[in-house]
C-alpha cells in the first residue's frame, strides 16, 4: 500500500511541476515515478502515518488563507528561524510532505532539512517571540 502513494505522491508532483494532462504527459509522469527508486517502508505504521499526514495537508489548506488574510490586516514584522525536529521513523516520502506542510503556510517556510533528522524553519510573527 504505502508504494502506491509513494507513487501517487511522485505522480502528483510530476503533474504539478508540468501543468499537462495529455496522455503523453501522462505516460511519460507514470513512467519516471516508476523508474525513480524506492525504498522500503522503514516503520510498520507507515500507513497511518501516511493518512495521518494527507488529513493535515487538507486542515492546512483553510489554514494558509487565514494565515494570508491574518497578514494583510495586521502586518507581521518579526521573524524567527527555529530548529524543528523529525517525527520518528519518517520515510523520505512522509519528510517530504512535511516539509511541504511547513512552506504551505505563509508564515513559515523550511530553509534546510538537516539529516541528522531537524529542519530549520523561517517563520513570520506579529511579535517577537519571548
Amino acid at each position: 500500500m504505502i508504494g502506491y502513494l509513494n507513487l501517487v505522491l511522485r505522480l502528483i508532483i510530476w503533474f504539478l511541476l508540468t501543468a499537462n494532462l495529455s496522455v503523453a504527459n501522462i505516460i511519460i509522469g507514470v513512467t519516471i515515478a516508476l523508474l525513480l527508486p524506492g525504498g522500503r517502508p522503514k516503520a510498520p505504521g507507515a500507513l497511518k502515518d501516511w493518512l495521518r499526514t494527507l488529513g493535515e495537508v487538507l486542515v492546512a489548506i483553510p489554514q494558509a488563507y487565514l494565515e494570508a488574510f491574518e497578514m494583510i490586516i495586521r502586518p507581521h514584522r518579526h521573524e524567527d528561524i527555529t530548529m524543528e525536529q523529525v517525527k520518528p521513523g519518517r520515510t523520505p516520502g512522509l519528510i517530504f510532505l512535511d516539509i511541504f506542510l511547513i512552506t504551505f503556510t505563509p508564515k513559515t517556510i523550511v530553509l534546510k532539512y538537516h539529516e541528522r533528522g531537524c529542519y530549520e524553519v523561517h517563520w513570520v510573527r506579529r511579535k517577537k517571540k519571548r
